[in-house]
């Protein structure tokens, strides 16, 4: 597990699964094709799209070291992930493809929770809907946008399944185009 130690005082961190490669060539086209003539979106970077098992928020490093050494306690299988459909979270202004809950993921994602529980992290109120943001709607402009971005998707799109083998811990960065997200740590699962 390697890890490099901080330098600030505060940190906002989250725990994700990243995608595949053939997946982030498959969502790459998808998004393509739906970006011609839409200017109400700020669209996610292929490399920062991953699947959040569990957003934290601000850290320390106190909190970081202790959390990395529990996060390596988790003893889990590789978990099945299944991309499904094209959906929009309206509320929060965001077009995203779902994430089945397998089995696989559910237990994934209940260990880690349990895991930053010991550090002093709390889990959300709301079930845990697995997702992968494409892109977030600039303004009210983009806001009504949302709904004519999904029915331009001409067909349900198949994306392949892939078998997740490890899970990271993320700092997200926050800049004028947006999040930047830096791997802290990586952690094998099987």
């Amino acid at each position: 597990m390697p890890r490099r130690p901080y330098t600030d005082s505060a940190m906002r961190l989250f725990i994700g699964i990243p995608v595949a490669g053939a997946v982030v060539r498959e969502l790459s086209a998808l998004c393509e094709g739906l970006r011609a003539g839409t200017d109400g979106f700020r669209w996610s970077a292929p490399e920062s799209w991953h699947i959040t098992l569990q957003f934290l928020g601000d850290s320390t490093e106190e909190q970081y070291e202790r959390l990395a050494a529990r996060l390596g306690e988790i003893h889990s299988a590789p978990a099945p992930i299944e991309v499904g459909r094209p959906g929009i979270f309206e509320r929060a202004g965001i077009f995203h493809v779902d994430v089945e809950l397998t089995d696989g993921l559910v237990a994934l994602q209940r260990q880690v929770t349990a895991r930053t529980a010991l550090c002093g992290f709390q889990p959300e109120d709301r079930p845990y809907r697995p997702h992968i943001t494409l892109a977030r709607a600039k303004g009210d402009a983009g806001r009504r946008q949302l709904k004519q971005l999904r029915e331009r998707v001409q067909a349900h799109p198949h994306f392949t399944a892939f078998t997740a083998r490890e899970f990271l811990l993320y700092e997200s960065r926050l800049g004028p185009g947006g999040s930047k997200y830096e791997v802290r740590a990586a952690f094998a699962l099987g």
